[in-house]
């Protein structure tokens, strides 16, 4: 009888080796088209690269905006939480003065209350005296009463007051969370355009700056600030006839500020032509769209909110035919741009980190509306 033997198993010779590695990496192949990962990103044109971030800036703006909100919020509830505190810490203090007042009347009582009343006046040796004291006891017992009421009643507002504050800090800790969001999304938009713009050519980078006026389209990515461009920014001031400036009145063909505030406000804005957009910040340096225009009225002693979305309501509304130097514009149809109306259909305005603050047509973006602050 044969004996029985395991069969030997076949080694993969050169055909049957490429076969299985070729399956193998088809395999692989086919995996990473599934996981999304093996596709070449679509190259595109310096036109499209434009769009793009142009869309991303003005969705960066929109998240600007509600960070600015938030942070606003944030600020009057940590303002709120602080005098809280403070009223809560002057209450405490006087309550542990009636504290160690009614303690001191306690322990006196305590020493001379030994004898019962009737018998002090039995045992007294002037009974006409002990009686006028007895009438006094009593109304100094009426008065510790009333001080035991007073210090109940600062014990409640003690304890209303942790109550507001406890309610505050949760509100200050919701609007913080909000403020991380909103930054989130901005600095994420601001990323993706830095990225895209990373794609385009020196040269082409170039062209879409002189297109677009901007001055640069590097998008001054030095720690998140845009660069300083004031050439190109301060070339417009001839074109738009520096409406309100300074020393503009009477010019020929040159627009007029309808009062004093409105052409500080103006002159304010000129005299920042030239700054770094920066999303959040309110100046003096650097500014976002709303931050300039708080801080020209400002500096005309005229205290606006913060978002486009209140200054909008911060005035009267008028219409594009109505526009005087000075008047708020407002841009996109969820009000998330705003720039200063200078005159002869320009403003000035704080763009998007690809450019500085600049004098710029209004018909540059879709007008959504106009105040008149003054």
């Amino acid at each position: 009888m044969a004996a029985h033997r395991k069969p030997r198993q076949r080694s993969l010779n050169g055909n049957t080796a490429r076969t299985a590695a070729t399956i193998a990496l088809a395999g692989a192949a086919t995996a990473t088209g599934f996981d999304g990962i093996g596709y070449a990103e679509p190259q595109l044109t310096s036109a499209q690269v434009e769009a793009k971030v142009t869309k991303l800036y003005e969705e960066a703006e929109v998240a600007t905006e509600k960070y600015n909100g938030s942070k606003e919020k944030a600020e009057r509830a940590e303002r709120r939480l602080g005098t809280l505190r403070d009223e809560a810490a002057r209450k405490e203090e006087r309550l542990n003065s009636a504290r160690e007042a009614l303690g001191s009347m306690a322990a006196a009582q305590y020493r001379s209350g030994g004898l019962d009343p009737a018998l002090q006046l039995a045992l007294s040796d002037d009974p006409d005296g002990y009686l006028d004291g007895a009438a006094f006891a009593e109304r100094a017992g009426n008065r510790q009463a009333s001080d035991v009421a007073r210090v109940r009643k600062q014990l409640r507002e003690i304890e209303q007051l942790r109550g507001a504050a406890h309610v505050e800090l949760a509100a200050l800790k919701s609007r913080q969370a909000e403020l991380n969001r909103h930054k989130n999304t901005v600095t994420g938009k601001l990323g993706e355009a830095r990225r895209l713009l990373s794609r385009l050519t020196t040269e082409e980078r170039a062209r879409l700056a002189t297109e677009s006026g901007s001055g640069s389209w590097d998008g001054g990515w030095g720690g998140g600030h845009a660069s300083r461009s004031s050439g190109s920014a301060r070339e417009g001031l001839g074109a738009a006839g520096a409406a309100g400036a300074p020393g503009a009145a009477g010019t020929s063909g040159v627009a007029e500020a309808p009062n004093s505030r409105a052409a500080a406000a103006v002159a304010y804005a000129y005299q920042k032509l030239g700054s770094p957009y920066v999303w959040g910040a309110t100046g003096p340096d650097a500014f976002d769209c709303s931050g300039l225009i708080q801080a020209a009225y400002h500096s005309a002693g005229i205290s606006l909110p913060r978002t486009t979305y209140a200054q909008i309501n911060a005035g009267r509304r008028v219409s594009p035919s109505e526009l005087l130097p000075g008047d708020l514009v407002f841009f996109y149809s969820g009000i998330s741009h705003v720039g200063i109306y200078v005159g002869h259909g320009q403003m000035i305005h704080a763009p998007n980190p690809s450019a500085p603050v600049r004098v710029a047509p209004l018909d540059e973006m879709p007008l959504a509306g106009a105040t008149r602050v003054v």
